[in-house]
């Protein structure tokens, strides 16, 4: 079944409480020391393997980290509310003390080894927690890639992009996601997005993005004639890749919206993690467009 649906609301706010924690260290890279955090549901059963939210925060590749409490609130929520295992991941800031920054007088070059480097972080982690399933008590098949800002452009180039970024091809051949969820996100190139990799995926962004473009424009919007010069894809692009393959997809798209909407739309979980039953669970196929006013 497939379904279109197009609606238009406005947005609003949430909270909520605790459960239990453990830390890893999923990777030592030159003087980094990348650890995770993982959330289990208390009232797991020593039979169950859960699906998995993990988790990439944002911070322009040079800031922020893995327990902000709004990166850790999301994840506790998946553990406690939904019922999954929820993991929020450190990884290496690039861009961290560079005086050029992430934005328009960082040259290209370095752009995507950022980009690349980040990728391969995040399916270290993935692979981390695939090789320890039965301990984590994780169901491998069933991993939502989750980030948000630069998060979400680690993780959708993870997902996506494996192809183009990884050189030794078995590395990660344990490692698949079910499903993917962006917070103001974008591709390197929307190409690399088949019918073979293309899984359930939330989006959320803004139509006046100046960081992260909406759709195909240059990152951060910079001129053709700076070191910083790059296309990407964004999430109006990747919805129009996945609707071309009908492969199920939630486009939350803010009119006027910037980068803000890179925020964790607390307001939104259940629905997004309903999307995600009905979608990597269920199997069903549901293209839906929201459009907000900012």
């Amino acid at each position: 079944m497939k379904i279109i649906l197009i609606t238009l609301v406005t947005l609003i706010t949430f909270s909520l409480s605790a459960q239990t924690k453990e830390t890893y260290i999923y990777s030592i890279k030159g003087n980094d020391t990348l650890s995770m955090d993982v959330f289990t549901p208390k009232n797991i059963k020593k039979t169950d393997s859960l699906p998995v939210l993990l988790w990439m925060h944002g911070g322009g590749f040079s800031g922020s980290h893995r327990a902000y409490p709004d990166d850790t609130n999301l994840v506790k929520y998946a553990a406690e509310k939904q019922n999954y295992i929820g993991v929020s991941i450190d990884y290496r800031l690039l861009r961290k003390n560079k005086t050029t920054g992430f934005g328009c007088d960082c040259t290209k070059d370095e752009k995507m080894e950022t980009f690349k480097q980040a990728a391969i972080d995040y399916l270290d982690a993935a692979k981390f927690l695939v090789e320890r399933a039965q301990m984590l008590q994780i169901d491998p098949t069933k991993i939502i890639a989750g980030g948000s800002s630069a998060g979400a452009e680690g993780i959708l180039n993870a997902v996506y992009m494996k192809d183009y970024f990884v050189t030794d091809k078995n590395a990660y051949n344990s490692v698949s996601f079910a499903g993917v969820f962006s917070c103001a996100g974008a591709v390197v190139d929307a190409r690399y997005i088949t019918k073979e990799n293309a899984v359930p995926t939330v989006l959320y962004h803004g139509t006046e993005d100046r960081l992260v473009p909406f759709a195909n424009a240059s990152h951060h919007y910079c001129d053709p004639k700076k070191a910083g010069y790059m296309m990407l894809d964004g999430s109006e692009v990747i919805a129009n890749q996945l609707e071309e393959f009908d492969t199920a997809y939630s486009f939350n798209i803010v009119k006027g919206g910037g980068h803000e909407i890179a925020r964790i739309p607390f307001e939104d979980l259940e629905r997004v993690f309903h999307f995600f039953k009905q979608t990597m669970l269920n199997k069903e196929v549901i293209q839906t467009k929201i459009i907000r006013t900012k």
